[in-house]
């Protein structure tokens, strides 16, 4: 799990100024719901950055969304999105 956060963090990096992102697994709180899989995550991400400070927030988090698509589609079934300045 803790590589595959990393990975995200690689990924958002590579694409995004970003000065410090946290990302923080809430998928112990889903464990009842209809469509629970364990095998995909609930995020929530919490991202300092200038760059997507200078966005709308519904542009930054296209781009956020845009940059995860694969992962939203394969591992990822929910993703809040804070962004922070």
């Amino acid at each position: 799990m803790k590589i595959y956060f990393e990975e995200i963090c690689k990924k958002l990096k590579k694409e995004i100024k970003i000065e410090d992102i946290l990302i923080v697994d809430n998928s112990h709180k889903h464990r009842g719901h209809k469509f629970f899989s364990s095998e995909k995550f609930h995020l929530h991400l919490k991202i300092r950055s200038l760059y997507l400070n200078s966005l709308s927030r519904v542009n930054a988090q296209k781009l956020i969304m845009k940059i995860l698509r694969n992962d939203l589609k394969t591992r990822i079934h929910a993703l809040e999105i804070s962004i922070e300045k």
